[in-house]
């Protein structure tokens, strides 16, 4: 039976935010979630990415804020593991809460401590944070967790695959034991089921993933290429015929992110790219300017895989495939939002074989290779590629190999150390060197004093350094 926000006997104020927005029928995740979040369960649900699992768990939130007066310290706790997540959330609560008074703060890295702290001096009902920042300020003292009721992790695998749930542990234990506690995720894995079970008190568990199928409304297509230059012509070839209205592009590296960019931009296309050394304003920036329209292309690493909502992106192209099998799941994921279709494009190398079977056994899937008529490949895949890369590695026998690390007959070569094979005598004894800092010039040491040291060259021709002024002049 599918429920109406009506039914659902949310806070008046809250109602009615959502029918200014429009909105009268919750997403299946909403409407299997929020009956139990609302009786006060813990909770995991597990669902697709676009599926409208940010309002899932701010609308109970808010409802939860109307339900008592306000006090000092923050009630709601939102974890997220990208600042662009974080942003989507913020906006979320801003957009339902609209019609209610409630103090609302962001604390996420790459942003400006002093506006973060104006926000902390005053009271605070919701926290909305990456587990770095939030750290950092609780370590200051600034933020006190032991009035949180409701603490909320989003996107949660992610988190795992970040190395945050350490951080998170230790944030949880700041938090009364008697918290409701909220898991979302797009994905449960065996290590982050043990997470669940420390954190969460018998949770009801949602699970709408498909058995992490992708979703269906998107288009997939696979090019091979032979090389990186290929993928290029590749690139070129969808973007002057691929009929593409907006299109994310995900590269592996934040190199080749901008380099694309430059690329594109040269070629006069309106391009931005986005990651994790851009600061946050800039970043912002660049999503909002996607949004209205001004950017047509924007490339960019995993960090955004999660964090962007744009309904009206018609394509998303991998022109790097990610690292982990999920992350391909959430990039496409990027299109087909909102109940519309999407293209996702994927271009694979010829040792990309054995990685791209592994997607298909993650999403269920039997993915169809294409092609472009010119631009063939002249390779196949090389499905044990990944072995031989493992088996130079070892040595073939599970232990480093010597000739690989720049080492032949255990002597160290000069590549390995820096040091000439003159440098070591029979009695395995450096000849004397002079060491430079970073800051000096091999010049440095032909007369002059060295940042490094403080001394002349020759005071080290004796052993001893040389009298001091005071010594030599004193009577």
């Amino acid at each position: 039976m599918t429920l109406s926000f009506t039914q659902l006997n949310l806070d008046p104020n809250i109602a009615k935010a959502l029918q200014a927005c429009g909105y009268t029928q919750p997403t299946p995740i909403q409407s299997h979630s929020i009956p139990d979040i609302l009786g006060g369960k813990d909770i995991v649900a597990c669902a697709q990415t676009g599926t409208g699992k940010t309002a899932a768990f701010v609308l109970p939130a808010l409802h939860r804020l109307c339900e008592k007066k306000a006090g000092p310290k923050p009630r709601v706790l939102i974890l997220t593991p990208t600042r662009e997540l974080a942003t989507q959330i913020t906006d979320a609560i801003l957009k339902y809460g609209k019609f209610m008074r409630l103090n609302l703060v962001s604390l996420v890295g790459g942003m400006p401590y002093r506006q973060q702290l104006q926000k902390l001096s005053r009271a605070v009902d919701i926290i909305v944070a990456t587990p770095g920042r939030l750290l950092d300020h609780m370590q200051a003292g600034r933020v006190k967790l032991s009035e949180i009721e409701m603490l909320i992790l989003d996107e949660a695998d992610r988190m795992l695959d970040m190395g945050f749930i350490d951080d998170v542990k230790q944030i949880a234990k700041a938090t009364p034991a008697n918290r409701q506690t909220l898991l979302f995720s797009a994905t449960v894995d065996n290590k982050l089921d043990k997470i669940i079970k420390q954190l969460l008190r018998e949770p009801v568990r949602v699970d709408l993933s498909q058995a992490k199928l992708s979703p269906v409304k998107i288009k997939q297509e696979i090019y091979m290429a032979d090389n990186v230059q290929h993928k290029t012509r590749l690139l070129q070839h969808f973007i002057k015929n691929g009929n593409i209205y907006k299109a994310i592009i995900f590269s592996a590296t934040k190199i080749n992110a901008d380099r694309l960019t430059r690329q594109l931009h040269g070629e006069g296309h309106s391009v931005a790219a986005l990651h994790g050394d851009l600061k946050q304003n800039v970043r912002n920036r660049t999503i909002e300017a996607m949004r209205r329209g001004k950017i047509q292309f924007l490339i960019a690493t995993d960090v955004a895989a999660r964090g962007i909502d744009i309904h009206d992106i018609t394509h998303v192209i991998n022109f790097d495939l990610p690292k982990f099998h999920e992350d391909y799941v959430h990039r496409i994921g990027r299109t087909g939002r909102a109940g519309k279709s999407g293209i996702a494009i994927s271009f694979a190398l010829p040792d990309d074989g054995r990685h791209l079977q592994g997607i298909e056994r993650y999403i269920g899937e039997k993915l169809v290779l294409s092609s472009v008529s010119g631009l063939e490949a002249s390779k196949s895949f090389n499905f044990n590629a990944a072995k031989k890369k493992r088996g130079r590695r070892s040595g073939g026998s599970g232990k480093p190999s010597y000739n690989s690390r720049g080492f032949k007959g255990g002597t160290p070569k000069r590549e390995s150390f820096g040091a000439k094979k003159s440098n070591f005598k029979e009695d395995d004894k450096p000849r004397k060197t002079y060491a430079r800092s970073d800051n000096t010039s091999r010049d440095d040491f032909k007369g002059k004093r060295t940042k490094s040291s403080g001394f002349k060259k020759d005071n080290f021709r004796s052993g001893k350094p040389k009298k001091t002024f005071k010594e030599r002049y004193s009577r």
